[in-house]
């Protein structure tokens, strides 16, 4: 059973950085996809980006240029590095991996961009 454990989200100012790591425990068989999705309070959640097994990545149009998602394949880990933040960040973020036969969520970790 595969396990997402997140870590790194915290206060930060406007125009500040975060870095989020997802680590995958357990028994992992091959993870195909690592994301990161967001929910705000009384909004949807949303994907913010997504990386593939060959780091093949994806971002919604909304990081663009200031988030930068990673993935180390040997340790079953993906990266968030967020610049830049604005208050319309805030939201707990929530790491996803699904493989073949599994998708798995994180508990969730809040970023809060407030000054």
């Amino acid at each position: 059973q595969v396990q997402l454990v997140e870590s790194g989200g915290g206060l930060v100012q406007p125009g500040g950085s975060l870095r989020l790591s997802c680590a995958a425990t357990g028994t992992i068989f091959r993870i195909n996809i690592m994301s990161w999705y967001r929910q705000a309070p009384g909004k949807g959640r949303e994907l913010v980006a997504s990386i593939t097994s060959d780091s093949s990545t994806n971002y919604a149009d909304f990081v663009k240029g200031r988030f930068t998602i990673s993935r180390d394949n040997g340790k079953n880990t993906v990266l968030l590095q967020m610049n830049s933040l604005k208050p319309e960040d805030t939201a707990v973020y929530y790491c996803y991996a699904r493989g073949a036969f599994y998708q798995v969520w994180g508990q969730g970790t809040q970023v809060t961009v407030s000054s």
